[in-house]
């Protein structure tokens, strides 16, 4: 049963008045919008307009997870996470761009694409999703890393072990976690 708090958001929704942008990079866009908030009182309401971006738990046939361990600048530190990145102008969907980010920084292809679902990891602040896969038939080839990504390395966990990283806190990537406890969720239930 919906609470009454749900029950008066849902009769008396946000209305927007009008956005205009505040900044812009090659990456995202700042948006102010002045808006009616659910209470009636106008006000303005600041966000990050961004693409999305596809992330991969691929699984090889010897049931190992295809991890990615790399500095992450806005963070300050090393960090597990699966393959992936933001969807770019010239994917035509975010199953392309899960197939060429797994390509770029690992080098693998895969034979089957499963959806695993949608992850919104800051949706207070952003538009931003992350659609999640998971692919497997894997077959190896050669990465093609950006400037950036010079100090990614690709090591393969079994998955037990690459579901244990996220119990330990080890795997803050939101998109990157979902995955891995999805697909551990999955295998409980067969």
């Amino acid at each position: 049963m919906a609470s009454t708090r749900e029950n008066a958001a849902h009769s008396r929704p946000w209305r927007l008045l009008g956005t205009r942008e505040v900044a812009r990079t090659p990456y995202f866009a700042v948006h102010r919008d002045d808006v009616i908030r659910p209470d009636g009182t106008r006000s303005t309401y600041d966000h990050v307009v961004a693409p999305g971006a596809a992330t991969v738990l691929a699984i090889d046939d010897d049931d190992r997870v295809v991890l990615t361990r790399q500095y992450i600048y806005t963070w300050g530190t090393r960090q597990w996470r699966l393959p992936g990145g933001g969807v770019e102008a010239r994917d035509p969907d975010p199953l392309a761009t899960a197939q060429r980010e797994l390509a770029e920084e690992t080098g693998l292809s895969a034979s089957t694409w499963e959806t695993l679902g949608r992850v919104h990891g800051a949706d207070s602040l952003s538009n931003h999703v992350d659609h999640v896969f998971l692919a497997t038939g894997l077959t190896s080839g050669t990465p093609s890393l950006d400037p950036g990504e010079a100090d990614l390395d690709v090591v393969l966990l079994p998955f037990h072990e690459a579901v244990a990283l996220v119990e330990k806190d080890q795997v803050p990537h939101a998109a990157s976690a979902y995955a891995l406890l999805r697909a551990a969720l999955r295998r409980t239930r067969t």
